[in-house]
């Protein structure tokens, strides 16, 4: 009778524990409310880090790309000189046209344009005057003639484009 008697006095015992760590466990509204509201912005702030992250990346990945891209143009010009050069070896001039075809599809992969100029409105922002001539047949700040492509990724300007405006 004794063991039962104990064995009746632990469950009464462990229901009281169970009780309680219940009502410890139970948190109050106030302090769930501040805690959630905690969470949320973190949770917030950490979004916002992803995102300034992620757009820095780009901006630095860009701005790299922008760089290597800029010291090749002057190999481009050359490319592209040497395939407007008349020669009698048509294989070599083909051979010539393939390296430039393939460089321009490189850069075109990577996001890299040319800057349209001939027959365009003069923008500071994309191109550079290096002359102007009279002629009553074209527009005002209209590009007549181009010495030097420029190129951008995006809306960035790796190089300005060299022209001759009219008016």
């Amino acid at each position: 009778m004794a063991e039962k008697e104990e064995l009746e006095k632990d469950v009464e015992k462990k229901e009281e524990n169970k009780k309680a760590k219940k009502e410890q466990e139970i948190v109050p509204k106030s302090e769930y409310d501040e805690l959630d509201d905690r969470y949320k912005r973190i949770l917030a702030e950490f979004e916002n880090f992803k995102k300034r992250s992620a757009k820095e990346r780009e901006s630095l990945y860009n701005s790299i790309l922008s760089d290597v891209v800029e010291v090749m143009l002057p190999i481009l010009d050359n490319l592209e000189n040497a395939a407007k050069v008349e020669t009698k070896d048509e294989e070599y001039k083909k051979g010539i046209e393939l390296v430039l075809k393939q460089f321009q599809d490189t850069l075109k992969t990577k996001g890299v344009e040319e800057i349209k100029a001939v027959g365009e409105t003069f923008d500071p922002e994309l191109h550079e005057a290096v002359s102007s001539v009279q002629d009553d047949a074209k527009g005002e700040k209209e590009i007549v003639q181009e010495y030097r492509k420029g190129y951008k990724i995006g809306n960035k300007v790796i190089r300005h484009s060299m022209v001759v405006v009219a008016n």
